[in-house]
């Protein structure tokens, strides 16, 4: 039977996935089969995803990308591997959303902001102390390469404004708007709708404090725009940001933005 084993496609004799384990090295070794690690023996079928991880060891290159992705439910990552996102705004929002992209193999980011990383973004921000005075688009890449060094970073310090929407964004699939102005977030959305007509936008709003993260949803008020948030609690004098909610909106920004790569675009 054709079997993927460690990414790679072959004919295979092997019935069980321990089989399969016991070839290649010993019972320490794990064993994931379908996006799912095993602890019990598994009969093995037609076209099953493989990957058998010893601990402690990095792997050959040509490895290192299938095993990373190996969590991942059979033939998603095809699919997320052709996929271009672009972040507009590496703060709170942003710099968690590219991060979680990048887990997750998105083939292809482009990274825009004209800021650096100072001390108040270290709160809720992927950033660290070493990253303080570089410019956001580097620190963020840097991270990146250290996650996935199989993906494309593309970046952009600069600001996005009525006049560079179309040219910064044209050809991709999807734009994640990660501002914390609200006129910046307006702009970005409305020329985006009017002048890539076939893109998405998965906008946020609405993520301030330490209200109920029950509160946060994703909703879908235009054909190709999507907006995460509680859209009631916006960052003011009395009510910050703080890790927690931020991360979550992130998250939902950031599954929606899959869910779309993978042709769902129910919310």
């Amino acid at each position: 039977m054709e079997l993927s084993i460690n990414g790679k496609k072959m004919d295979s004799h092997f019935k069980t996935a321990f089989e399969v384990r016991e070839h290649i090295g010993d019972h320490n070794y794990i064993v994931i089969l379908n996006g799912f690690q095993i602890e019990e023996n598994s009969e093995l079928k037609e076209r099953d995803q493989l990957t058998i991880i010893r601990k402690g060891l990095i792997p050959k290159r040509e490895e290192l990308e299938s095993m990373m992705m190996s969590r991942h439910t059979p033939y998603v990552h095809e699919k997320l591997k052709k996929g271009k996102v672009a972040i507009a705004g590496l703060g709170g929002l942003g710099s968690n959303i590219a991060i979680m992209l990048a887990r997750i193999g998105v083939g292809q980011l482009l990274l825009v902001d004209f800021d650096v990383v100072e001390p108040s973004n270290l709160n809720r921000q992927s950033y660290y102390i070493s990253h303080l005075g570089m410019a956001k688009t580097e620190a963020l890449q840097k991270q990146i390469v250290e996650i996935n060094p199989f993906i494309k970073v593309e970046t952009q310090k600069i600001r996005v404004t009525e006049q560079n929407v179309k040219e910064l964004f044209y050809g991709f699939d999807i734009i994640c708007e990660a501002f914390d102005k609200p006129e910046a977030k307006s702009m970005l959305v409305n020329n985006a709708l009017e002048e890539l007509p076939d893109i998405k936008v998965v906008s946020a709003s609405g993520m301030a404090g330490y209200d109920s993260a029950n509160l946060i949803k994703t909703r879908r008020p235009m054909k190709n725009l999507y907006v995460c948030g509680d859209f009631e609690n916006g960052a003011k004098v009395g009510r910050g940001l703080m890790a927690p909610r931020v991360h979550i909106c992130a998250g939902h920004q950031a599954n929606m933005i899959l869910r779309l790569l993978l042709g769902i675009e129910e919310i």
